[in-house]
């Protein structure tokens, strides 16, 4: 009696010579069907899963600039995460300024603060901007006096500061490398809290490269 024989193991054996060897030539096209989707199926999980996680889609994205310097990198890749889920010690809105992670000793790629995600003016049309979180500023207040001088440019008071006094409730953000806060070099005006996407987590060198030519990526 011939034994039984699924229809993988037909389909495989089809493409079996007489000398052991696989003739890619004949293996049955569903085979290769079978093989994408499996792969395609194992990337679209990986993805749900690391969308369940983070609550941020898409939850990893790439560098372009290196505003962030040396902390992250043009061409890594970052994984995101809405900044209510896991927020750090005497977070404003989900996010730990540079301001009070210094007190707290709260770092984040090497640098006290969180480093968050946000659309800048708000417009969702730009590139989103991804820098660290320096401190947090209410409507009207004169924030020049707890700027850093260095960070300022050649300003002397809030009269010679771009958006000071504070148009609205926000975060003062600035690139690691970069010389000046975002809201004097004119990047973006104070962030609001609605404006942030998130804040990144982990970061994975170079894998971004790829990314980079098609996917989705980050500025400043």
């Amino acid at each position: 009696m011939e034994p039984d024989v699924s229809a993988e193991d037909d389909d495989r054996s089809a493409a079996v010579g007489a000398d052991g060897d696989v003739d890619e030539e004949d293996v049955p096209f569903s085979v290769y069907v079978r093989d994408v989707a499996t792969s395609v199926g194992a990337v679209v999980l990986v993805g749900l899963l690391l969308f369940a996680v983070s609550g941020v889609w898409p939850p990893l994205v790439a560098i372009e600039s290196g505003s962030m310097t040396p902390n992250i990198d043009t061409g890594d890749m970052v994984f995101i995460m809405e900044e209510d889920r896991f927020p750090g010690p005497d977070a404003r809105h989900g996010v730990v300024t540079a301001e009070t992670g210094a007190e707290s000793n709260y770092v984040m790629f090497r640098e006290p603060g969180d480093v968050i995600v946000f659309e800048p003016n708000g417009n969702e049309r730009r590139t989103p901007v991804i820098h660290r979180a320096m401190f947090y500023v209410e409507k009207g207040e004169n924030w020049y006096d707890r700027a850093d001088p260095d960070d300022v440019g050649a300003a002397d008071s809030c009269a010679d500061l771009r958006n000071c006094p504070a148009p609205h409730d926000g975060f003062v953000t600035k690139g690691d490398f970069n010389d000046a806060y975002d809201q004097v070099t004119g990047t973006s005006t104070v962030v609001r809290d609605e404006w942030v996407v998130g804040t990144a987590e982990l970061r994975i060198p170079g894998l971004g490269w790829v990314r980079l030519q098609s996917g989705t990526r980050l500025g400043g």
